[in-house]
């Protein structure tokens, strides 16, 4: 049997069955503007459905192209990855073209031999055997990304399932958890060369697509739990309602934002054993109550002199507020040049300065600038009782950024008028 064209073999038009927020998207996927592809969003944002359909459409426009599909758990694929696959042919008019087999779990083009292929990771043999006849595999789809353990488990797979082609196509697809501790939260935000993220909602579908039930069901869960609905339909990492600071502003920082923000302060946590050095910048806005976070250094195991010259290179003759645990290094970093002084700590400061950043109006920051920032504040919770309760005190670990940011804080923190570095040095 001859190979059809796209047109021949699939007549309906793709931009009826997806919602206008995924066309650019689909465009780049077709266009190969990108390798990756992260889709997030809550419930009913039809992120899995594109999947779908661009995956069906990119089968039947290239003949060599073979697709795999992936879940944490291999009993969950039929119910959802599968049925999508059914859904998406029978829409575009085009299940009389494919074999839908389910012993094993699989889609076959008939006119080609080209196969939609479905795995667990619960089963890590089965990927590194993982192969075709025909072609090669141009799309690998994560569904539920976020029930995978970590980015490891992904480039595994990957490795294994994409070795070879250069024209690969990865697609995740996840909601978002509610705790910002989760890896994929982190990795989500990040500015990935070759990676475009889209963030959807059930709000960016038609209305009609959805049905009534489904948008009362929204309502009534907005209305009585406010929290589980900004996660569960909006995607928003909202937290378990124990994370110390609620107050975090995720987003892009422009070179452009960063060049107004002239009052600048830096802080020097000392790292001891495995734990990093960690050297922090941020900008504050007095009037409004607003902290930027601006730059970071963060590296275990630096020696005095390596983290003298890598301080100086970042501050230059800029005052540097200092771990006051360690004079002798301080003492160090001043003899190789380093404007560093020992903060002002005592009974109580830790506390007082957390306490401090919980009521500034926001504290903003840069996932792609300053990681480390970003991961430990985000995921910064307090311990939970045998309740389950939480329990109002500020865990210690994990807080190397957030003690350098108390140090390069202090002056503020006291309550003394904000002087220009001018001023000070």
């Amino acid at each position: 049997m001859n190979v059809p064209n796209d047109a021949a073999a699939a007549p309906a038009n793709i931009y009826d069955f997806i919602a206008p927020v995924y066309w650019d998207v689909y465009d780049d996927m077709k266009a190969g503007g990108h390798g990756e592809y992260w889709l997030k969003g809550g419930r009913g944002s039809g992120k899995s459905s594109f999947a779908a359909f661009a995956i069906l459409r990119g089968i039947l426009a290239d003949p060599a192209a073979n697709a795999v599909v992936y879940r944490r758990v291999a009993l969950t694929l039929r119910d959802s990855v599968y049925a999508s696959f059914c859904r998406a042919a029978e829409m575009l008019g085009i299940a009389p073209l494919f074999r839908f087999g389910k012993s094993p779990l699989e889609i076959e083009y008939l006119c080609t031999g080209q196969k939609i292929l479905f795995r667990g990771a619960d089963d890590p043999l089965k990927s590194k055997s993982i192969a075709v006849k025909k072609g090669y595999f141009k799309y690998l789809w994560f569904e539920e990304t976020a029930e995978f353990k970590g980015e490891e488990d992904l480039r595994s797979i990957i490795q294994s399932v994409m070795r070879g082609s250069d024209e690969g196509i990865v697609i995740c697809t996840y909601n978002p958890p509610r705790s910002a501790r989760a890896w994929i939260n982190a990795a989500g935000t990040l500015n990935v060369p070759g990676r475009l993220t889209l963030t959807t909602t059930y709000l960016d579908m038609p209305r009609a697509w959805l049905g009534r039930r489904f948008l009362s069901e929204a309502r009534a869960l907005k209305q009585t739990n406010e929290r589980a609905y900004r996660n569960e339909y909006l995607g928003e990492v909202t937290g378990s309602g124990g994370q110390v600071f609620d107050n975090l502003e995720i987003r892009t920082l422009s070179d452009e934002e960063l060049s107004s923000l002239e009052i600048r302060y830096r802080g020097l946590d000392f790292g001891f054993a495995a734990d990093p050095d960690a050297y922090t910048e941020w900008a504050f806005d007095r009037k409004k109550r607003v902290l930027y976070a601006l730059s970071e250094l963060v590296s275990p195991g630096m020696s005095a002199q390596t983290l003298a010259e890598e301080v100086k290179r970042r501050a230059g003759r800029a005052g540097v507020v200092c771990d006051s645990a360690e004079p002798r290094l301080i003492a160090e970093l001043k003899a190789q040049g380093v404007n560093a002084r020992g903060a002002k700590k005592g009974p109580g400061s830790r506390e007082h300065g957390y306490r401090w950043l919980q009521t500034l109006s926001r504290i903003v920051i840069d996932p792609a600038r300053t990681p480390h920032i970003f991961r430990e504040m985000s995921a910064y919770e307090y311990p939970r009782a045998a309740d389950g309760g939480f329990i109002n005190v500020y865990p210690d670990g994990n807080d190397h950024t957030l003690d350098s940011a108390r140090y390069a804080l202090e002056a503020c923190m006291t309550d003394r008028r904000a002087k220009t570095q001018k001023d000070i040095y």
